[in-house]
């Protein structure tokens, strides 16, 4: 395990301070998980400072899943207090939503980092488009799926989330809004697929790269301990602020600014990987 010198060390810790801030940001005025502001973020870091290697992506994406449970804990909590949590949905869909979790943690550990690369890049374009050419309440059916119809759904939403390394509220809240849940309470509840997703990943992730080669310093398996710390304290500090901020701004400009800037970072977290 490599030390790292002042200016390395001084110089990583204004990136996580600021990927930690516009992460935090994004997850409160969009409703969607910090991670893909802190998985790029993260991702060039490692690579600019010439820490860890093959496995820098992984441990970007790991590392963000951590800092997504305190996040989504706040959330869930803030949530709850104004109601707006279907307790019902959460209790049977946290289950499957958690095992897609674990799953996805084992199978992100299996490709190379360019495959990753190309896999979040593919996730986050989806994103982008549904927050981009979608309208708010565009809807696809009239409910929620039940039975293996939900199972299956719940899981896969679990899987692609832990695999970006982003928390519920990109796939979980999207599901909901296109099943035609009010927007509100889609966030709301998908805030407690986030905490779910990112407590198993997380772990997953962990156990899944203990002994893989290529990490930056300071890592347990496939999370940066350091950075875990650094970014999950201040996601979880700014992201009420960005929930307020989203009642005072035109969230149609900023849904369109956001998902060009996701296409941009699909872009070069594909290109930089390849």
């Amino acid at each position: 395990m490599t030390a790292l010198s002042l200016n390395d060390l001084l110089m990583l810790l204004a990136a996580l301070t600021g990927a930690g801030l516009v992460g935090g940001l994004i997850a409160g005025l969009f409703g969607v998980g910090g991670g893909t502001v802190i998985v790029p973020a993260l991702f060039y870091a490692f690579s600019v400072l010439g820490l860890g290697g093959e496995a820098n992506l992984h441990t970007a994406i790991g590392t963000s899943l951590l800092t997504i449970v305190a996040t989504s804990w706040r959330s869930l909590r803030a949530h709850r207090s104004h109601g707006a949590v279907d307790e019902g949905v959460l209790r049977r869909w946290t289950p499957w939503v958690a095992a897609g979790g674990l799953v996805g943690a084992a199978v992100a550990g299996i490709p190379s980092m360019e495959g990753l690369a190309i896999v979040y890049g593919v996730c986050v374009l989806v994103v982008a488009i549904q927050m981009g050419l979608l309208p708010e309440r565009f809807v696809l059916r009239p409910d929620l799926p039940t039975g293996w119809g939900r199972r299956i759904v719940a899981t896969v939403i679990g899987l692609l989330s832990a695999m970006m390394g982003i928390g519920g509220g990109s796939f979980g809240g999207m599901t909901m809004a296109l099943c035609g849940r009010p927007i509100h309470q889609a966030v709301a509840t998908a805030s407690g697929f986030g905490l779910a997703i990112g407590a198993a990943a997380s772990v997953g992730f962990v156990a899944f790269g203990w002994d893989a080669p290529g990490r930056p310093p300071y890592s347990l398996g496939y999370v940066n301990i350091p950075a875990a710390l650094v970014m999950g304290l201040l996601t979880t500090l700014v992201a009420p602020w960005g929930a307020r901020l989203a009642h005072s701004l035109d969230k149609r400009v900023l849904r369109r600014a956001f998902a060009v800037y996701l296409l941009v970072t699909a872009a070069s977290v594909v290109l930089k990987a390849l």
